[in-house]
């Protein structure tokens, strides 16, 4: 198991973590958290050389996904960076990328009720005004899980939040700081159930932000 303890604080810059082989040639992978080796609660960067592709499959659990560079494709259509997609049980595809992608995965954790199946371009979203420039853009909720893209310009002022079904971000773009450190583009965190969590940016950054998920 890989950071599976959900009381803990983690923090991983993904930029300096070495690409490990998936079962299929051609996608490499950064794994995040981990239940088993290739099954149940998974969380990974995930990289498609151009190219390559898997074979059709689902899975069971639910799949999220969020495209951070290049173009993820599968029957459906193609789907550049921006994309967020949620694939509930029942969903079969085989993925594939003609020029190569990265995306952010996570696998296995999705509400045994949550069946709705999500595909969203970010880029031509509806994106909400909040206090000191902030913009945000709602990409799922669920009970209480939420899921938000959120653009923090630099030195708009952090509101203190607390989350008490515990908080992911991912860096997507920019430099945030909290009172724990100071974390670049590709740093994904993950808060504890019960955290107190104030970010802001030093740069202008943008976060893709999931809370309200995690067992206490």
């Amino acid at each position: 198991m890989l950071n599976m303890d959900f009381s803990q604080r983690v923090i991983i810059d993904t930029n300096s973590q070495p690409w490990v082989p998936s079962p299929k040639a051609g996608v490499w992978r950064k794994p995040l958290a981990r239940e088993e080796a290739e099954r149940g609660h998974a969380t990974s960067i995930v990289r498609y050389d151009a190219g390559a592709s898997f074979n059709g499959h689902n899975h069971p659990g639910g799949e999220e996904i969020f495209v951070l560079a290049g173009t993820f494709s599968d029957e459906t259509g193609d789907f550049d960076a921006g994309t967020y997609f949620r694939n509930p049980l029942g969903f079969r595809h085989s993925p594939f990328s003609v020029e190569g992608c990265l995306i952010l995965v996570k696998l296995h954790q999705f509400q045994p009720d949550d069946e709705q199946r999500i595909a969203i371009q970010t880029g031509e979203g509806q994106w909400h005004d909040g206090p000191h420039g902030v913009r945000y853009q709602i990409l799922h909720q669920h009970k209480t899980e939420s899921v938000v893209l959120v653009e923090l310009p630099a030195g708009a002022p952090g509101i203190t939040q607390e989350h008490p079904g515990g908080e992911e971000i991912y860096v997507v773009k920019g430099v945030i700081k909290d009172e724990f450190g100071t974390y670049a583009a590709g740093t994904w965190l993950r808060q504890p159930p019960g955290t107190m969590h104030c970010p802001y940016a030093i740069e202008d950054a943008v976060l893709w932000i999931k809370t309200g998920h995690l067992p206490s």
